[in-house]
């Protein structure tokens, strides 16, 4: 399901801009338009190393698409030199932020629910 979300999407953005924006143009709009869409909620979630991966494959399969290339090795190498985080990555993050601010909130309910 995951998969499908990011191609819906990735390709809605793809669409709209084609071939005439730079690699480094849509790149920034993945990170800044469908990842926040991926993952919305999910710092919530408990997921599995498997639910992981499987973000994780759409992000890397699009970027396959978009460099023309079916080397993950590429694409590893382009993601760090753009400094795009996997979702996997931003979702650890993201859920570190959300446990430190769900058990600092004031409200008694959160802080009882914290300690189970």
């Amino acid at each position: 399901m995951q998969t499908v979300v990011i191609y819906r999407a990735a390709n809605a953005i793809f669409g709209r801009v084609g071939r005439i924006a730079s690699e480094e143009v849509i790149i920034y709009l993945i990170v800044t338009k469908c990842l926040p869409v991926l993952l919305y909620g999910l710092e919530a979630c408990p997921l599995r190393k498997t639910d992981l991966n499987s973000l994780d494959y759409g992000v890397n399969r699009f970027i396959m698409k978009l460099l023309e290339t079916s080397n993950i090795d590429i694409v590893k190498c382009c993601q760090s030199h753009f400094c795009f985080d996997l979702p996997s990555v931003v979702h650890d993050r993201r859920a570190r932020k959300f446990d430190l601010r769900y058990r600092d909130h004031s409200n008694p309910f959160c802080q009882m629910i914290s300690h189970l």
